[in-house]
């Protein structure tokens, strides 16, 4: 039974603590429209993509008017698009991405992502050439995001794949120099990519999904940072416990959107994803929760420590609160994306070096990050390698989002309005590691691979 009390409070987390779900997200199987014609097999996406989500925002726009509860994003996720490429005899991948971009206007969503390979353990066909096709693919859309999953604790690291990444991410920046380089901040390079994430730019539809599914996206980190402020002389286990209520709170919601939304579609149930999502909003910001917890600021000393109980605490709180679990479920950390973190890193308190700690502990990876635009590409793939044998040994997601900023340098901004939001150029390690990317292959898989 609803009571009065938690109608209220969910009133006041909406209107004055920025509480959101972040993203309806549609699943959709293009496995049944491969074509050896890539026209044919074009048309047969662009048919399919129109046709199941053509009630997609219509209806989030009806539960939002119904709940009252604010749904910032309508998305939809695809196979990812290498696959359905490889059956093609024509190379010419960027058509995908043109009809995905059709599509995606038609039915109003805010992005698709998909445009997508796995190359974990190696190239499969269809995977260098989506790979390589990616930032004329970026450059000449607007809705298209894309990711490239090149790890795994399974498989090791495809240190071939995160060669190519350095090159493609400096030129997807370049190709879209013009734009504040937009298009390296719709690319995400993954370790142990998840397969029902309903978050940009990773999301993608992994084949062993639904041939449609319903996933939603929560938000609420100005939700959590007021309960804690509201809650006075708590020690450490008292701060973890009121997370976990008010985590559950927030998903509780999340988990009402999804069956409304899925029944009203026709289509599966998938997940909630426990995610706590950021955005530039004064107010509605992890930093300041880590910062609300007792850090002088996020970046400090202590702040890898709070982080991990911030993220423990919001999944136990969480996953009571949903019957499907799923995605990323933890925290966020994406510096341009989140009013804290910008500001850390305008201020030099948070560096990338404390960053890549701090992912060890949270939801993704090093996200939304700014990079002197002259960032030599094999720079950014060690980067990625890093980052990426955190995900593998550790078994978790891990992922890499950086932007080069064409043309600027440390300090110098950019600035992608919207969630995206705004940043400073970070500086990074000009060391340089070409001869460790120049080896390719494979690293190994870890022991922790090694669980039948």
């Amino acid at each position: 039974m609803i009571e009065s009390r938690d109608i209220l409070e969910t009133i006041e987390m909406i209107e004055n603590e920025n509480l959101d779900i972040r993203t309806v997200t549609m699943g959709i199987s293009l496995l049944d429209c491969i074509d050896a014609d890539i026209d044919k097999a074009c048309a047969k996406v662009y048919e399919k993509i129109t046709r199941l989500a053509k009630n997609l925002v219509p209806v989030c726009e009806e539960i939002e008017k119904e709940l009252g509860i604010p749904i910032i994003n309508k998305r939809i996720s695809v196979t990812p698009i290498a696959m359905i490429a490889a059956a093609c005899h024509s190379k010419d991948v960027v058509k995908f991405a043109i009809t995905l971009e059709k599509a995606a206007v038609a039915v109003g969503v805010n992005f698709i992502g998909g445009y997508s390979a796995l190359v974990q353990k190696g190239f499969a066909a269809g995977d260098k050439e989506l790979i390589e096709s990616i930032p004329e693919a970026l450059s000449v859309t607007d809705h298209i995001c894309s990711s490239v999953n090149i790890g795994s604790t399974k498989a090791g690291l495809n240190m071939d794949a995160i060669a190519m990444m350095g090159k493609v991410i400096r030129k997807t920046a370049e190709l879209t120099a013009d734009r504040q380089c937009i298009g390296a901040a719709k690319l995400v390079v993954f370790c142990n990519a998840p397969e029902d994430n309903p978050f940009m730019a990773g999301a993608f539809h992994g084949v062993g999904e639904p041939d449609c599914e319903i996933n939603v996206g929560v938000s609420g980190p100005g939700v959590v940072r007021a309960a804690i402020a509201k809650s006075k002389g708590l020690d450490l286990s008292g701060v973890a416990d009121l997370i976990k209520r008010t985590a559950f709170k927030i998903t509780r919601m999340g988990q009402l959107v999804a069956m409304r939304a899925s029944e009203r579609l026709g289509v599966p149930f998938g997940i909630v994803d426990l995610s706590l999502a950021p955005t530039p909003a004064v107010g509605d910001s992890v930093a300041h929760i880590l910062e609300e917890i007792g850090l002088e600021s996020v970046g400090a000393c202590g702040t890898t420590a709070c982080l991990a109980m911030l993220n423990d605490a919001v999944k136990k709180g969480g996953v009571m609160a949903s019957s499907h679990v799923g995605g990323l479920s933890g925290a966020f950390i994406p510096v341009t994306e989140d009013a804290g973190m910008i500001d850390a890193a305008r201020t030099g308190a948070l560096t990338l070096e404390k960053l890549e700690a701090m992912t060890a502990v949270c939801s993704v990876g090093l996200d939304m990050i700014n990079i002197p635009g002259n960032t030599p590409a094999e720079v950014i793939s060690a980067l990625i390698a890093d980052e990426a044998a955190i995900g593998m040994v550790n078994t978790k997601t891990t992922a890499v989002r950086v932007i080069p900023a064409i043309g600027k340098d440390v300090g110098e901004e950019l600035s992608f309005g919207g969630l995206l939001g705004s940043g400073p150029v970070m500086p990074i390690s000009r060391c340089s590691p070409a001869k460790f990317i120049g080896r390719g292959g494979r690293i190994p898989a870890p022991m922790q691979s090694l669980k039948n």
